[in-house]
């Protein structure tokens, strides 16, 4: 009796131990999914992703952009183009070859394909929601020096 009531505490120990990694493993997975922080301090959090209807190459991926006060996102490209909408803060929008543009909550934006930078020289961050249809399985920014 005494060997049985060991080996169903050793065997509960190792069933517990199994679901709490598994529930650790898959929590850990998806918030390396989920959020990013790309080299120059943007954090995109993924929110949808979703095939581009009619395209076999590209998807639409929604996310919140969150860029810390006093900083920038880097330069950087995207696979495809970029809309945005400023939820709080402000931005300042570089892209090469256009005058650069700020732009504060209630404005919306378009970065077409090419390099370009968002700065926050504000005291406070910036959150953007963004909307990226970009080619898949490409990284959805990719940093330029």
């Amino acid at each position: 009796m005494k060997q049985t009531l060991a080996s169903r505490r050793g065997a509960l120990v190792l069933v517990a131990t199994l679901i709490v990694g598994a529930v650790v493993g898959i929590g850990a997975d998806r918030a390396l999914f989920a959020q990013s922080t790309q080299p120059g301090g943007i954090k995109r959090t993924i929110l949808l992703r979703a095939d581009e209807p009619g395209s076999t190459t590209h998807e639409a991926v929604m996310g919140i952009a969150e860029i810390p006060a006093n900083t920038n996102a880097g330069r950087h490209r995207h696979n495809g183009i970029e809309i945005g909408y400023v939820l709080e803060g402000s931005i300042t929008l570089e892209h090469e070859g256009q005058p650069t543009r700020t732009l504060k909550a209630g404005e919306a934006f378009k970065n077409d394909p090419g390099v370009h930078d968002a700065k926050n020289t504000s005291g406070k961050p910036v959150k953007i929601l963004a909307v990226y249809l970009v080619e898949k399985g490409k990284p959805l920014a990719e940093p330029v020096p």
